[in-house]
């Protein structure tokens, strides 16, 4: 009788070894993050960031991210890529921040920094304020965000210039913006 139960028991203590087992394979093939590729660049983002179609020939990608409580419009990233770079690093943050006013109608803060990527090198963009979003003939217009934030990266490498520009609700994007800064550690151009 004893050795029945031990056997018993070796075949539970097996089963359950199986089953944990399958659960650890369930559970890697729930990744966190997702792949992303626009034209040429590759990155992970998060997976509960939400693929959406893109509104025109500019956009290579674009990623949604829902408002957190309190906030009333989702956060939009958009991934521009332009063959020959588009203009210097410096004149793109400008043009970031002169859709942007800050207090008063002043000028916003504009926080750049170098950020080493996968084989490059991305300059990360932050500014809040009021945001006026640029017109673009066919595009419906975007109105006029309070409180928003702008987190970017721009790479560029000898034949493309890629450009990350996300915009939400303030709350919102500096809840996501750890996962931001992930994400451009993993901006890939393939040696383009």
């Amino acid at each position: 009788m004893n050795s029945l139960r031990s056997e018993t028991a070796r075949r539970w203590s097996i089963l359950a070894a199986g089953l944990a087992a399958v659960a650890a394979l369930a559970a890697a093939d729930d990744p966190k993050t997702q792949t992303i590729e626009a034209r040429g660049l590759t990155f992970q983002a998060p997976a509960g960031w939400k693929k959406i179609a893109t509104t025109s020939q500019m956009r290579a990608a674009q990623l949604r991210v829902d408002p957190i409580k309190g906030d009333d419009f989702p956060a939009d990233l958009v991934v521009y890529v332009f063959p020959g770079g588009a203009g210097s690093v410096d004149a793109n943050v400008e043009r970031w921040k002169k859709q942007f006013k800050g207090a008063d109608g002043k000028e916003p803060e504009v926080e750049t920094k170098k950020v080493e990527a996968k084989g490059v090198e991305a300059s990360r963009v932050e500014i809040s304020g009021l945001y006026h979003p640029t017109a673009f003939p066919g595009m419906p217009v975007e109105p006029d965000r309070p409180n928003a934030r702008l987190l970017g990266a721009i790479v560029v490498t000898d034949k493309f210039g890629y450009f990350l520009k996300m915009v939400g609700p303030d709350k919102t994007m500096k809840e996501i913006s750890p996962q931001f800064d992930e994400l451009i550690k993993t901006l890939d151009a393939g040696g383009k």
